[in-house]
């Protein structure tokens, strides 16, 4: 059942990051590890534009991680500066 339930999961995050990746010169101004996320909702609270939420799907420990919605993220970094696990959060600004 376990095995199942992370090869479900992978094939899920696989197709997620292939869509992560569409705008912006190729890449999304935010991303998000759904597998290091812990569904805190401090991002999502934290969040000036609101334009993170939490998803309906399950990661690989079995919490539902935060979602960007696809448009409006300014890149400001507030999300990053608040979630306390490294690396399940990505910023990337525009080179001007």
């Amino acid at each position: 059942m376990q095995e199942s339930v992370t090869e479900n999961s992978k094939q899920k995050r696989n197709i997620q990051v292939a869509d992560r990746f569409v705008t912006l010169a190729g890449r999304l101004p935010i991303e998000i590890e759904p597998d290091l996320c812990k569904e805190c909702g401090l991002c999502v609270e934290a969040c000036p534009p609101k334009v993170l939420r939490i998803s309906n799907n399950l990661n690989v420990m079995g919490y539902h991680p935060v979602e960007y919605i696809g448009r409006g993220c300014t890149s400001c970094g507030i999300c990053f500066y608040v979630c306390p696990e490294p690396g399940a959060i990505t910023i990337h600004k525009k080179v001007r």
